[in-house]
């Protein structure tokens, strides 16, 4: 075969005919071993990213409901892929009345099972949504290995970032033997065919940056693509002013709403009771702890060794609030030395923004976890959503209001429903986009 007869363009493509050709079978198996290799690592990786993603969904629309291991409003759902058809759960989950008002028998049996309470609709969310979701609540990580007493605990993420390392490396050295075998393969099938591959003497080019000088529509295309560029950049960094998203302050008494709220399961507005009735939720008194820290001088529960968080540490915490109070433990009275506790507020909305925790809590009967997320497994209290402008509209336009009992709506809703043609309002067709409503 005479290449140098062949077109340029026909030339890659019967060298590399050539070079399968001239492949044996043991380069043949190291190349399919390689490849086998490198789609496994992928899709372990890839089946994480999954994982993490439905963690992220599960906390953003599931977990004021639900539960992954017991039953809460609604059901457990660790094991409910199983359980249910896969495209059942698409449709229940994106709209489960309509499922019940065709008269689905197993959407029936839920809702009857669970008071008669419809779950909401989650038309947003698409089918890999809903997939990633149940690969999390089905996820079940491994299980921890015992470490002695006398050695420091393995941090996860160091073990985490150790994996991805090795197995970049062996994805690397894969790729270079990968290379170094096609290029003697295509050097020894050129040198047979008669082609030469020599280096020929070309003329020196100028710099790129005297070309790109000379050009003066490149200049101006790079002028125009800085200023976007920077613009946008620009935009990024003002739009994030004002935003706490993710505020982790430290508090002068370590409180733990992990174990108050998850493991003893008390309820939000025990401790924050002016959300009932009031704008604000207000900071508990110190006197709302002392009801069941009279009893409890000592913490007595699951420890996080690994974060500090031992029965030391907590007791110590407990120490701090009747040191604050004044409290004698040994008599068991108060002695009348109180030092009040510099708490630092974590959510703060501007002075023009109003908004009532009444009005969200006990008429709209809001969840806390809806804004606040899954506070039930915080240990540290931080603030979970962007509390923006744009993420409350996004709210008040996705929110069908709840009308069941509730007289204040019902006259309101029984003629704009007509107005609209709906079954259910949502907060915005009721007049929850109007400036006035959180704007004076």
């Amino acid at each position: 075969m005479d290449f140098r007869k062949d077109t340029l363009l026909s030339l890659p493509f019967k060298l590399i005919e050539v070079f399968f050709r001239n492949l044996s079978s043991s380069r043949l198996t190291v190349l399919l071993t390689s490849a086998f290799t490198l789609f496994s690592i992928f899709f372990l990786f890839a089946q994480e990213a999954d994982v993490q993603a439905g963690k992220k969904l599960f906390n953003a629309n599931c977990a004021s409901c639900h539960k992954l291991n017991k039953k809460a409003v609604g059901p457990a759902l660790k094991g409910v892929s199983a359980k249910y058809d896969r495209e059942w759960l698409y449709s229940w989950i994106k709209n489960s009345s309509a499922m019940i008002k065709d008269g689905d028998p197993q959407a029936i049996a839920v809702w009857e099972e669970y008071n008669k309470v419809a779950m909401n609709a989650f038309p947003m969310l698409s089918n890999a949504d809903i997939d990633n979701i149940l690969a999390y609540s089905d996820y079940t990580p491994p299980a921890p290995v015992a470490v002695a007493s006398n050695q420091q605990p393995a941090s996860s993420s160091g073990t985490s970032n150790d994996l991805i390392l090795v197995a970049l490396t062996l994805v690397f050295i894969i790729l270079v033997v990968m290379l170094f075998l096609v290029q003697k393969t295509l050097k020894r099938i050129a040198f047979a065919s008669g082609v030469d591959i020599s280096p020929t003497v070309k003329e020196k080019r100028p710099p790129l940056w005297q070309v790109v000088a000379k050009n003066h529509f490149l200049i101006f295309l790079l002028v125009v693509g800085f200023l976007l560029s920077s613009a946008y950049f620009v935009y990024g960094f003002l739009m994030q002013v004002g935003i706490d998203q993710g505020y982790m302050p430290v508090q002068p008494i370590h409180y733990s709403h992990k174990i108050h709220a998850g493991a003893n399961q008390i309820e939000c507005k025990y401790c924050h009771s002016s959300a009932r009735v009031s704008k604000h939720s207000g900071i508990p008194s110190l006197n709302v702890c002392m009801n069941c820290h009279k009893n409890i001088a000592e913490y007595n529960g699951e420890e996080d060794i690994e974060n500090g968080y031992t029965k030391e540490f907590y007791t110590k915490e407990i120490k701090k609030l009747y040191d604050a109070v004044g409290w004698d433990e040994d008599n068991q009275a108060y002695t009348g030395n109180i030092k009040p506790v510099k708490w630092v507020r974590i959510h703060n909305l501007p002075d023009f923004v109003y908004f009532n925790h009444a009005q969200h809590v006990q008429v709209g009967d809001i969840e806390c976890q809806t804004c606040h997320g899954p506070v039930e497994e915080m240990e540290v209290m931080y603030q979970y959503s962007s509390l923006t402008m744009g993420w409350c509209i996004n709210c008040h336009r996705e929110t069908n209001v709840k009308v069941k009992d509730n007289e204040y709506y019902a006259k309101i809703h029984e003629e704009l429903s007509k107005k609209y043609g709906v079954e259910k309002l949502t907060v915005a067709q009721m007049g929850g986009l109007e400036c006035g409503k959180c704007h004076y």
